[in-house]
């Protein structure tokens, strides 16, 4: 466990009202102590607040701040704890941390004070995690899920699966202790029925990642079309406000014009693109190359055209150059009201079903809150529900499909009748697996690369 204090600024560098300074270890009382003029720190109870001076060695006057006290263990980090609130002047901010520094302080790494909450048990490692998602939460939506996994929701779901698999485990080796006489106290077939329900377990939890992800990161959406099929005009229907510029000159828009639309606490980043056609001048020809360059980034793509001017094999050409695997379709037929009668079937081809097909009138916003929440549900599965756990970490993920391809493993070891040393093996590999998630089995590669992406004050 650290036995140093460390420092650091908690609050956003810049000039503002007030800046907080976090002190944590040891020693924080006694440092902010030899400094502050009033009440004497170490002689007051824990979540209480005083107003005083600091001064450096000079006798001089720094500033008067108002001291925050966290005695360990009721603290953010488990240690004792002082936060300074100064005036917010960038001088006043680095003459105070160098002034502790030099009373036995040093400064505070990327996200050390949540990286001593998690070594002194104050949160697992999955909540550690959830402090940095809630610091960058843009929506509601990604807000509620930190919420929910810095309050444990992932870690509990984690912490049952591991737990039914450990007694079981307990079992298992336990023969491999009684291995020379031929003893068998875990009931195969109860094993069984208890790895298949951890499966479909982690399957739920597996099934939710496209979901998290995408609240967690918004997800890449692109517009694109040949020219004048009225991509500008759909960006500006989708937000509601007059965005791109609109023109029946073909070619109008030459570069990405990219904004934000959330739909029911989805981000989705709306990309509007040059028109895909033989470009008539360079400028327009790197417009149409970043146009495939972001469809090949993209995660969803709205395909839009002319109802009017587009036949079916031209349709058919277009989405052979744009889909890639990793891309979700809708096919958007624009200008409906000027051509009523077009049907699914006329333009239907291998590429997309009658349920991608959206009719529309971006001109006159006809369907477009259908659009929207076709849009949605490209990214969220009816199974999932907003309440339950949701996965939207990357490395919980893989974590947790590693851990399920250990327990599958198990299952064909005892449909094959394998040793039970190789159960076991499989058994403790998934084990390992799901205690990465929490923290329980954790290495300092792994600590470093997760606390690294933190600010310095968290």
């Amino acid at each position: 466990m650290p036995t140093d204090t460390i420092v650091a600024l908690a609050t956003p560098p810049g000039i503002g009202a007030i800046g907080v300074i976090r002190l944590s270890g040891p020693q924080a009382i006694q440092i902010v102590d030899a400094v502050f003029y009033g009440k004497k720190l170490d002689k007051q109870a824990s979540h209480t607040i005083h107003f005083g001076t600091i001064r450096d060695e000079q006798d001089h006057i720094l500033d008067e701040v108002l001291a925050s006290l966290f005695v360990e263990p009721r603290s953010y980090t488990g240690e004792n704890v002082v936060e300074i609130s100064c005036h917010g002047s960038n001088y006043i901010i680095q003459e105070l941390i160098r002034l502790f520094i030099r009373k036995g302080a040093r400064l505070a790494q990327p996200g050390e004070f949540t990286l001593r909450a998690f070594l002194n048990g104050q949160m697992d490692l999955s909540q550690a995690e959830a402090v940095a998602d809630l610091i960058a939460s843009s929506s509601e939506a990604a807000q509620q899920v930190a919420i929910k996994q810095l309050r444990g929701g992932i870690s509990s779901e984690i912490k049952k699966l591991r737990q039914e698999l450990i007694d079981f485990a307990s079992l298992i080796e336990l023969e491999l202790d009684f291995g020379e006489e031929d003893v068998e106290f875990a009931n195969r077939d109860q094993l069984r029925d208890l790895v298949e329900k951890l499966i479909r377990l982690m399957h739920k939890l597996l099934d939710s990642f496209q979901l998290g992800n995408a609240i967690k990161e918004g997800v890449n959406t692109v517009i694109a079309g040949r020219p004048n099929a009225g991509k500008s005009t759909l960006l500006n229907a989708l937000l509601n406000e007059e965005r791109a510029i609109v023109s029946e000159i073909a070619g109008t828009t030459r570069d990405t014009i990219e904004e934000s639309l959330n739909i029911q606490g989805i981000q989705f980043r709306i990309i509007d693109t040059a028109g895909i056609r033989e470009a008539s001048d360079t400028i327009e020809a790197i417009g149409i190359q970043k146009t495939l360059e972001k469809v090949r980034q993209s995660a969803v793509l709205l395909y839009i055209f002319d109802v009017i001017k587009t036949q079916p094999a031209q349709l058919e050409a277009d989405l052979a150059q744009l889909l890639h695997p990793n891309t979700q379709l809708l096919v958007v037929a624009n200008k409906m009201d000027l051509n009523p009668y077009t049907e699914y079937q006329h333009y239907a081809n291998p590429h997309f079903s009658a349920e991608q097909w959206i009719p529309i009138s971006a001109a006159n916003e006809m369907n477009i809150e259908y659009l929207k929440e076709r849009l949605y549900q490209t990214v969220v599965s009816n199974e999932v529900s907003m309440d339950a756990a949701i996965v939207s970490n990357v490395r919980h993920y893989e974590a947790l499909q590693k851990a399920k391809e250990s327990l599958e493993a198990v299952i064909q070891g005892l449909s094959s009748a394998v040793t039970t040393d190789f159960i076991a093996m499989d058994i403790r590999h998934s084990l390992a697996y799901l205690g990465e998630i929490t923290g329980e089995i954790s290495t300092e590669d792994l600590l470093d690369n997760i606390f690294s992406r933190f600010c310095i004050g968290k």
